[in-house]
């Protein structure tokens, strides 16, 4: 008789754990929630009116079924590898991708435009979704969880998911380096220091709204991505020391950012997450990591191509990208992104595993 108390308590607790909302995900993060630039930009680019697009050849050629989704890459991107390595799906949808359902985006969601800033300035400029809207379709996001699947279950799904923030390329060299404004109006500690204010703006943002587990991705070597190269009209063909240094220089704002942000906002844990020494070591030893070129990118003459321009010069693209760091003269290849997910899998990204 004891016995069977026992089973039937034992049955009772089971179905009690698997039906209840905080089993929502198998492991310690629910989802993964996305905003930034063109480096985690799934393709919610398609469907605004800008210019910076990827939805063509030869972009996405070795992504699911050669599909070009407007990842600006030949396949998947840093944030769809880290969320597969998160037990959730391989690939993070746009939120603007109107095939995707509620359930689809509750496990993972990208709110990032190619082409966005942390300065409105930038977006502006390029027509991007600016990070300030994309926190704003960010809390919409979360009324429409709310009535897909209840308050309790949308609560958990906001409170245990991953925010990844990719975001602060196009600050410098579409913007600061580029256009007079800012330049005008700060030196580049002044500038750095204020993008960075934008960056713990966004923290404090999502926080408000439920976030806890927080990861804010630093720069890579700006100065050494092929069209910074081609540009560098003191040396050209050479990395541009101007760029690199102002991304040193905001890397280190935004790690003691992090270190302020875990002090004040009580129950999140902000981490920062390291790019620049990762591309640094495949920069300085590409065939350790089974690369050929370093210098240019795959599309085109790899020298100045990006967007439309790699479609323009289709026919010119490498055949193998793998052996590419980047893909075009902008972004990394599927290969590369690869590389620093596992990278920070192993290192900032563990306390979340």
């Amino acid at each position: 008789m004891y016995s069977q108390h026992l089973y039937c308590w034992l049955l009772l607790a089971f179905l009690y754990f698997m039906l209840s909302p905080c089993t929502a995900s198998a492991g310690k993060v629910s989802a993964i929630v996305v905003f930034g630039d063109s480096t985690v930009d799934p393709g919610n680019n398609n469907y605004i009116p800008t210019v910076i697009k990827s939805n063509f050849p030869p972009y996405g050629r070795d992504f699911d079924g050669g599909i070009a989704t407007g990842r600006f890459s030949n396949g998947r991107l840093v944030t769809d590898f880290i969320s597969e390595a998160f037990g959730l799906p391989s690939s993070v949808p746009a939120y603007l991708d109107p095939s995707c359902h509620i359930d689809q985006l509750s496990k993972g969601v990208s709110f990032a435009s190619g082409g966005a800033g942390l300065d409105d300035l930038t977006s502006q400029a390029t027509s991007a979704i600016s990070l300030r809207h994309q926190l704003e379709l960010f809390k919409t996001y979360k009324e429409k969880l709310k009535v897909a699947k209840g308050e309790t279950l949308a609560n958990h799904i906001i409170t245990e998911a991953l925010y990844y923030f990719s975001i602060g390329n196009n600050d410098i060299g579409i913007n600061y380096f580029a256009l007079p404004a800012r330049r005008a109006q700060f030196t580049p500690a002044q500038y750095a220091a204020y993008l960075v204010g934008r960056a713990r703006a966004a923290v404090r943002d999502v926080y408000d709204v439920g976030a806890r587990k927080i990861v804010l991705a630093g720069l890579l070597l700006v100065g050494c991505l092929p069209a910074q190269r081609t540009l560098n009209h003191d040396k050209p063909g050479e990395c541009d020391e101007r760029h690199n240094q102002f991304a040193r220089m905001f890397n280190a704002e935004v790690q003691e950012a992090v270190r302020r942000l875990n002090g004040e906002l009580a129950g999140a844990q902000v981490v920062y997450a390291e790019k620049y020494s990762v591309m640094s070591a495949i920069l300085a030893n590409p065939k350790e990591y089974g690369f050929e070129n370093a210098a240019q990118g795959c599309c085109g003459t790899g020298l100045v191509e990006t967007s439309f321009l790699c479609a323009l010069d289709a026919p010119l693209t490498c055949k193998d990208a793998n052996k590419y760091v980047f893909f075009d003269s902008a972004h990394p290849t599927q290969k590369t992104y690869n590389i620093e997910a596992r990278a920070m899998l192993k290192t900032e990204l563990q306390a979340f595993l």
